[in-house]
């Protein structure tokens, strides 16, 4: 059992840290115990935002010795309450906010090393003033950091061609439970030392250490881009057209992503200054991107491939954007669904992964699962079908009160989305994590074996329980 603070930690803390380090007015940590989507709220004993390592790891130890448990937070912009403290008020919320130097960017390796509160839209600009790209970008780039997303293992736009995260992570420095500091920022890449504790980190969600900083992998900077808007029929004819593009054009296939008619009308409806890219409405939308030199001609190939598609009836129509303006107006549809599906009314939004090819099945096949169970229920798919990752919408029937549903039906819808996903070999959780709001699902619905692993790793790592309690596996 983790204990509440006594008053001679606190004041300890505060001598540490100073006052731009340590806060316990209300005011001050009201907006960080609130979770992104205002699900959850907690309390915290005061917040902790030291500016270095070395500090948290002080931090870090003296919270191990009274056994008080910390809860890390980066840009507080998770969707599963993985950075929320619990209503005990006993937690310490350790903010990662003040470390936000990008140490080195190594010009001639093509790597960065970033301290763990860099905002990802910096880093983005740092990296392209320099000539390179980190090709890992999401709606909240904004606000995410980078401690967060490597703890969370984050997705995006780009996984298709460059992996999530933990793919781009080189290397690690980390605060473990006890107030050590784990080195592991060196880019290896031979270390045969036993397990990998770079790659047990990332993912962690806070679990096992803090995240302080990490080394990332960086690619050349895009000098054009090409982007599509493509109508056609079925997930399982965007799947075929995933393919062609794949095998024809390699490397600069960088995005794949559907939408149905459903999601692009509720954009049109409800976010200002928006367009249908295209002439007339189709069942499904593909939006493809790629990225590459001058010298590549991605327009002309991607032109060439869409006329072979629509001569063998893969797509029913499509357009290229001409400019940078086009280009940002197709990913302003797709990055626009969420905000307009929360206008729409109450939704559960479900966050999971299948094998690619099982996609389409899952598509066609869980709404109508649903509605057997649910009648009336209905279900959106849109994402990034070339990862095997939909963002999968259950929104309540048209004619109730949506909250009223969801509170009486949607823990079982989900847990039936849920059976589902795991039955085609896939998770429950794609990019973003498993925090407080999916962990007694979690706990229900994996493998035991999978969930003994995770216990036993975090049983030997933090005994105690005093990193981030409540998430992930309890």
């Amino acid at each position: 059992m983790t204990r509440a603070p006594p008053p001679d930690l606190l004041a300890r803390l505060g001598a540490l840290l100073g006052p731009k380090g340590f806060a316990t007015a209300d005011d001050v940590l009201a907006p960080w115990l609130t979770d992104w989507r205002g699900k959850y709220r907690g309390r915290a004993a005061a917040m902790l935002s030291p500016a270095t390592t070395q500090e948290v790891a002080e931090v870090v130890g003296l919270c191990a010795d009274a056994e008080v448990a910390v809860v890390p937070q980066g840009g507080n912009s998770g969707m599963v309450g993985g950075a929320t403290p619990d209503a005990s008020g006993a937690q310490m919320l350790l903010s990662t906010r003040r470390m936000n130097r990008i140490r080195s960017i190594d010009s001639a390796a093509g790597l960065a090393v970033a301290e763990a509160g860099v905002i990802l839209e910096n880093f983005h600009h740092a990296a392209l003033a320099e000539g390179w790209r980190f090709p890992l970008t999401l709606g909240g780039k904004g606000s995410a950091t980078i401690g967060g997303l490597v703890s969370t293992n984050a997705g995006g736009t780009q996984v298709l061609r460059h992996g999530t995260m933990r793919a781009l992570v080189a290397g690690i420095e980390a605060v473990l439970p006890d107030g050590s500091i784990f080195d592991g920022l060196a880019p290896l890449k031979k270390d045969n030392r036993g397990y990998d504790l770079r790659h047990l980190l990332c993912g962690a969600e806070g679990t096992l250490g803090i995240v302080t900083a990490a080394t990332l992998r960086l690619v050349p900077a895009a000098e054009d881009r090409c982007t599509a808007w493509i109508g056609l029929e079925s997930p399982a004819k965007a799947l075929l057209l995933l393919r062609q593009l794949d095998a024809a054009i390699g490397g600069p296939l960088e995005g794949f992503e559907i939408v149905p008619h459903g999601c692009l009308d509720a954009v049109l409806r409800h976010i200002p200054q928006t367009r249908h890219p295209l002439d007339a409405a189709h069942r499904w939308y593909a939006l493809v991107e790629l990225a590459g030199g001058k010298g590549d001609e991605l327009a002309v190939r991607l032109e060439t491939q869409l006329a072979i598609a629509l001569q063998n009836g893969l797509i029913d129509d499509g357009v290229i954007a001409q400019n940078e303006r086009e280009s940002e107006g197709f990913w302003r549809l797709r990055d626009s669904i969420s905000e307009a599906e929360r206008a729409e009314g109450p939704a559960i939004q479900h966050d999971i992964s299948v094998p690619v090819d099982l996609m389409p099945t899952f598509i066609a096949d869980n709404p109508a699962r649903l509605t057997a169970a649910f009648p009336g229920a209905r279900a959106l798919s849109f994402g990034h079908l070339g990862d095997g990752n939909v963002h999968h919408h259950v929104q309540p029937p048209a004619d109730v009160d949506g909250r009223a549903w969801l509170a009486a039906h949607g823990e079982d819808a989900s847990r039936l989305v849920y059976r589902h996903v795991i039955e085609l070999g896939g998770s429950l959780s794609a990019e973003h994590g498993i925090g407080q709001m999916k962990r007694d699902l979690f706990a229900e619905l994996d493998s035991p074996a999978r969930l003994a692993a995770l216990r036993g790793v975090k049983a030997g790592l933090d005994p105690a329980g005093l990193f981030n309690p409540g998430k992930l596996i309890g």
